[in-house]
């Protein structure tokens, strides 16, 4: 039986960290706390426990059998306890706190908009934004680190999300009014063969989609560039030196650049907020999404 009533948080979280870097010095260092610390406070829960959670190697660590079982006993508690604690917040009126909002690259437009009107009306609600795969974003959800996150991912039903639709925006090449196809009012999927791309790296949605077009219609297209950044991706293509594959969304405030429609395809992209089914809702986080609703209408 684990002593549930000796635990403290603090060393919970402690050992959360700890399992998920491996490494006493780095996990001290994340933690803003010395690592002589850290470790007399994972021994003392060891000790508690009566089972070793690590395998110590040098400096690096290994979680041990027992380690491993007791992880999901960990997150959870601290999970309950970080809801426990919104859920009386709330209950209060207290408009303070933090939202963790996670974003795939495409609909950063719309988050800065909506953020920049949420924080005039809620100034003391500390915002954090985690930008990456809808892959990574669902896994982050699934661990309850993110309250939400905006994705153009469509997910099948299931117990784990919940999809609120927001909007649909089709797929085109992006490029400057300088760029020699910005004259074109609509391109081919043979044409764009001869035209050099930036374009998100592999294991966006995004790439995969036109993989699979150019795939079935043998056309190799010639990636110059590949980036994790949309920001950046757009910021070449404004140089006029290249186009990319994008959503109209993804450049609904760059004036400077064209979008052209592709013939041969009409990929269009749902945006949705995604939610971790059956979880509370911070009321800072339902407030947020509201008004990206209302900014999207």
């Amino acid at each position: 039986m684990i002593p549930i009533d000796k635990m403290e948080l603090r060393q919970l979280r402690y050992f959360l960290r700890s399992a998920e870097l491996l490494n006493f010095t780095e996990a001290a260092h994340a933690l803003y706390i010395s690592q002589s610390t850290l470790s007399q406070q994972i021994k003392q829960l060891e000790d508690e426990l009566g089972l070793l959670l690590f395998d110590r190697i040098g400096k690096r660590v290994q979680l041990t059998e027992a380690g491993k079982n007791f992880f999901d006993f960990a997150q959870q508690s601290v999970q309950h306890a970080e809801l426990g604690r919104q859920v009386m917040q709330d209950l209060k009126g207290v408009r303070t706190g933090k939202l963790n909002i996670g974003v795939t690259y495409g609909l950063s437009t719309l988050l800065t908009s909506t953020i920049v009107a949420f924080s005039q009306k809620h100034p003391d609600i500390h915002i954090n934004v985690d930008f990456g795969s809808s892959e990574d974003l669902l896994e982050q959800l699934k661990l309850g680190k993110l309250d939400f996150i905006l994705s153009f991912l469509q997910i099948t039903a299931n117990n784990q999300f919940e999809l609120q639709p927001l909007f649909e925006s089709s797929m085109r090449l992006i490029a400057h009014p300088n760029h020699p196809i910005s004259k074109k009012k609509k391109i081919s999927i043979k044409e764009l063969k001869n035209v050099p791309l930036v374009m998100p790296t592999k294991g966006f949605n995004t790439r995969y989609l036109f993989d699979k077009v150019f795939e079935k219609y043998k056309v190799k297209p010639i990636v110059k560039i590949e980036l994790n950044d949309i920001n950046t991706l757009l910021q070449l293509v404004e140089t006029g030196n290249w186009c990319t594959i994008l959503t109209i969304a993804s450049v609904k405030d760059r004036r400077t650049l064209k979008t052209i429609p592709i013939a041969e395809i009409d990929i269009v992209r749902k945006a949705s907020i995604i939610w971790p089914k059956e979880r509370y809702r911070k009321t800072a986080a339902l407030a947020f999404t509201e008004m990206i609703q209302h900014l999207v209408l």
